[in-house]
């Protein structure tokens, strides 16, 4: 197991997560159903799914596409949603 990894994976993204949008659905579901537990399930569920989805898909693609040219073409899509949020697009 390499623990450098492993922590900061979750360090990066313990601080990115704060504060974005799956928290504030969260929120919201607990507050119009009252049941935090039902929630807290079906989030850690989802989170857990998308997580799998991004392993198996990053390590195809890898296997694939140089690390370096899945980093570039991963921080170009960022920049793009980020303009297209600027103008109110997305």
């Amino acid at each position: 197991m390499d623990w450098k990894v492993l922590w900061s994976t979750l360090g990066l993204l313990f601080i990115a997560e704060l504060g974005d949008k799956t928290q504030l659905a969260v929120i919201s579901m607990v507050c119009k159903t009252e049941k935090p537990l039902p929630v807290f399930l079906g989030a850690v569920t989802a989170l857990a799914l998308v997580t799998l989805l991004g392993v198996v898909v990053g390590g195809a693609l890898t296997r694939l596409i140089p690390p370096l040219v899945l980093q570039r073409i991963a921080a170009a899509l960022f920049v793009v949603m980020g303009i297209l949020m600027w103008f109110d697009v997305l």
